[in-house]
C-alpha cells in the first residue's frame, strides 16, 4: 500500500479492500481491481494533502479505480473477452458509465466477502493469508515478510502468484456457503491475527501502535463470529483481541514511549473489552477441542485479570504454555513460554529454553530482546547491555528500538560498561 499522509491514511487503509471489493463484484476481476485501487490510492496520496479530503472519499476512490479499469480495457484489444464475460455478468440496470458509481452500491461493504475469496482453497495456506494481509489488510510486503520470518523478496514473488491464482481460477467474489466455511476458516482467522499483531505491535516505523489496523481486525472478526457464533475457535480470537487491546491505552507513555507490560498503570485498562472478553472465553473453552486462539485468549485473561505485576499467576500462566507449545508450531510461543518459565522456575531456567532457539528466530530482534531481559533478571548486566543492544540494531520498530536502547545504557551506566 502506498505512503501516505498520516492523517489520511487510517481512512485510506479502511476504505481500500471496500473498493477493490466492491470493483471485483462489478467487473470480475480481483487483480485488475486490485491494480486499479492501488493507482487510486496513489492518485489520492498526491491530490489529497493539497485539495483536501472530498466530501465523499470512498466514492472519490471508486470513481478514479473504475476509470483506471476502464481504461486498461480500452487499450487492451485481448482483453475483448473479458469485457463481454463482465457485460455478461452484471445486470443492465446495474451497469455504470467509466468514472460515475453506481448508486447505493459504493455504500456496501464487501470487506469480510473479499476476506473469504483471498482465503479460497485454491491457494496454499500460506499464500491465502499472505495476500489477504496485502488486500484486506492494507500491510506492506515488507510488514507480511517480517510476520512471516521471510525475506520481503520471497513474499512479494507469493503475493504475486496467489493473485495470478485467483484470477485464473475465475471465482466470483461472494461469500461460502456454509458447507464451504471450514475450508477458508483457518486462513481467514489466522489472516485476523496477523492485522491484529500488526495493529498492536507494529513491526516498524515511529509508531508502536497502528490503532486503526487492530481495530479493523476486531470489526471483522466478530463479524465472523456473528456468522459462528458456536465456533470455539473463532470466539477465542475474538476474546484474545478483546484481552490483548484492552490493555492498548497503558502500553505508551506521554511521548508515545514503549511502556512494558510490567510497568503498565493498570488502571487504563479498558475494563469493559476485560469484562467482555472474560465472559467469551469463559463460554468457549468448554465446547472443545481447545486450539492456540483460546489457550492464548485463556493466557491474557490471567494477566488482565491481575490487579497488580505481582499478583499474576504465573504458573498457570506457564502450564498454559505448555499447552500452547503442542498444539501450536508457532517460532514466537518459546519466546513467551521462557519468559512464563523464569517468572516460575528462575531465570537461568528460562534462558535454558532460548538456547537452542527455532531457525526462524535465529537472527531475530525479539529473540535479542527476551534474552536481554532474562540476562537483566538473572544478575548478568553485560550480557543483557550486549543482547539489547543487538535487538535494537535489529527492530525496524523505532519505539521498540528506544526503548531497548535506553535499557541498554541505563543498565551500561550503572555498571559502568
Amino acid at each position: 500500500m502506498p505512503t501516505f499522509e498520516p492523517a489520511h491514511d487510517d481512512l485510506l487503509r479502511t476504505l481500500a479492500p471496500q473498493v477493490v471489493a466492491l470493483l471485483t463484484r462489478r467487473w470480475g476481476d480481483f487483480t485488475a481491481a486490485e491494480d486499479a485501487v492501488q493507482e487510486a490510492l496513489l492518485d489520492a496520496a498526491t491530490q489529497w494533502p493539497a485539495q483536501g479530503v472530498p466530501s465523499n472519499p470512498r466514492g472519490w476512490l471508486v470513481q478514479v479505480a473504475s476509470r483506471r479499469m476502464t481504461e486498461q480495457v480500452r487499450s487492451e484489444q485481448a482483453r475483448r473477452r473479458r469485457e463481454e464475460l463482465v457485460a455478461g455478468q452484471v445486470p443492465a440496470d446495474r451497469r455504470s458509465a467509466p468514472g460515475v458509481d453506481a448508486g447505493d452500491e459504493s455504500a456496501r461493504d464487501d470487506t469480510l466477502t473479499l476476506l473469504f475469496l483471498c482465503c479460497h482453497p485454491v491457494l496454499s495456506p500460506a499464500s491465502a493469508i499472505a495476500l489477504t494481509l496485502r488486500s484486506v489488510g492494507g500491510l506492506t510486503t515488507g510488514e507480511i515478510a517480517r510476520a512471516f520470518l521471510v525475506p520481503e523478496a520471497t513474499m512479494g514473488q507469493r503475493i504475486s502468484r496467489a493473485k495470478q491464482r485467483i484470477k485464473a481460477s475465475g471465482v466470483p467474489l461472494r461469500m461460502p456457503d456454509a458447507a464451504e466455511w471450514p475450508a477458508r476458516l483457518d486462513a481467514v482467522l489466522h489472516v485476523l491475527y496477523l492485522i491484529f499483531n500488526e495493529g498492536y505491535a507494529s513491526s516498524a516505523g515511529p509508531e508502536l501502535r497502528r490503532v486503526e489496523l487492530s481495530q479493523e481486525a476486531i470489526r471483522l472478526t466478530r463479524a465472523v463470529h456473528t456468522l459462528l457464533p458456536d465456533d470455539a475457535e473463532v470466539t477465542g480470537l475474538l476474546a484474545l483481541m478483546l484481552l490483548t487491546e484492552a490493555r492498548g491505552p497503558a502500553r505508551t507513555g506521554p511521548d508515545g514511549e514503549l511502556v512494558p507490560l510490567a510497568e503498565q498503570d493498570r488502571s487504563r485498562w479498558d475494563a469493559s473489552a476485560i469484562t467482555e472478553g472474560v465472559a467469551l472465553i469463559t463460554a468457549a473453552l468448554p465446547r472443545g477441542p481447545v486450539g492456540p486462539y483460546q489457550v492464548q485468549a485463556a493466557i491474557a485473561a490471567v494477566h488482565d485479570e491481575a490487579s497488580t505485576a505481582a499478583q499474576t499467576d504465573w504458573p498457570q500462566i506457564l502450564a498454559l504454555y505448555g499447552v500452547l507449545a503442542r498444539i501450536s508450531d508457532n517460532p514466537l510461543i518459546t519466546l513467551n513460554r521462557a519468559v512464563a518459565t523464569a517468572m516460575v522456575d528462575g531465570p537461568t531456567a528460562g534462558l535454558a529454553l532460548l538456547a537452542d532457539p527455532p531457525p526462524a528466530l535465529a537472527g531475530h530482534h525479539r529473540l535479542f530482546a527476551v534474552r536481554g531481559h532474562l540476562h537483566e533478571l538473572a544478575g548478568d548486566p553485560e550480557s543483557a547491555v550486549a543482547d539489547y543492544r543487538t535487538a535494537a540494531h535489529r527492530t525496524a520498530s523505532l519505539p521498540e528500538r528506544h526503548h531497548l536502547s535506553l535499557r541498554a545504557a541505563r543498565l551500561a551506566e550503572r555498571t559502568g560498561n
